[in-house]
């Protein structure tokens, strides 16, 4: 077994997929595109996708992607919000408002449930489809912008292609400190594994680990105690709000939310 710092921490992670060789290894396994790049982007840098953690823009096949690390308490909104900032800062320069460049954002989920029974991974792909049928309708758009979630703690699901299925594996194997190499095939992994390696952390990247770890326990307390706030002021509404908000975010059962909430089970089940 190797230890390795996890892959939990955003400072580990832009360690890790900052190298351009593993940035892109990534990408070609969930996108299917081989980008031509010198370099992955840590912003800020330039106009262009400032709020992601990692990002890198091949010219010559006209391709922005971005990469997200994403924490316990993050919404799926905020993502689409930069993924739509992002597309837009594309077209400033363009006469006519058409999209010069793909966007292609992969935003990584390494604590929180997926919300679909079926898959770790979830596309949204911006296509139109017919209203009445539901048909896809193709030839629209020129540009296959993506938003793509993956929640590496459903790496396991049976119907999860082997490609995604390792790199969700490794990043999931990597939370509790130590990962069995054996397990891989992928040598992009295997150096991935290298490169996160526990004697390579620097002293001022295990300070950056304690900071985050601090700041998400705290976080996490605020948001238990408006829980406790709540039950304790016993306004339904909003008990039915934190349960409302609770559910969206897919991280707890219903029998969990009764009993932070003290709502009755039929109740949290209704909203």
């Amino acid at each position: 077994m190797k230890q390795v710092a996890p892959l939990r921490y955003d400072v580990i992670f832009k360690k890790a997929f900052s190298h351009p060789n593993l940035f892109t290894a990534l990408v070609k396994d969930f996108i299917g595109i081989q980008l031509e790049i010198d370099k992955v982007f840590i912003p800020p840098v330039g106009n262009i996708t400032t709020k992601f953690d990692l990002f890198a823009e091949d010219k010559k096949n006209r391709i922005i992607v971005e990469v997200q690390h994403a924490h316990n308490l993050d919404t799926y909104e905020r993502f689409l919000y930069y993924q739509c900032s992002a597309m837009v800062e594309t077209v400033a320069s363009s006469g006519n408002y058409s999209f010069p460049t793909t966007v292609v954002t992969i935003v990584f989920f390494t604590q929180k449930k997926t919300p679909s029974p079926d898959s770790g991974i979830i596309v949204h792909d911006f296509e139109p489809k017919d209203f009445i049928t539901g048909k896809l309708l193709d030839k629209i758009y020129q540009r296959k912008h993506k938003l793509i979630f993956v929640f590496t703690n459903k790496a396991a699901h049976i119907k999860t292609p082997k490609p995604y299925r390792e790199w969700m594996q490794a990043i999931n194997d990597s939370l509790d400190g130590k990962v069995d190499e054996s397990e891989y095939s992928n040598p992009s992994i295997q150096e991935l594994f290298q490169v996160i390696e526990k004697d390579k952390i620097t002293p001022d990247e295990r300070a950056y680990m304690k900071e985050e770890y601090n700041r998400e326990e705290t976080e996490m307390r605020k948001f238990q105690e408006g829980i406790k706030e709540g039950r304790e002021e016993g306004r339904k509404e909003v008990q039915e709000e934190l349960v409302r908000t609770l559910k969206a975010r897919g991280n707890f059962t219903n029998e969990e939310i009764v009993d932070m909430t003290g709502l009755s089970l039929e109740m949290v089940k209704a909203l």
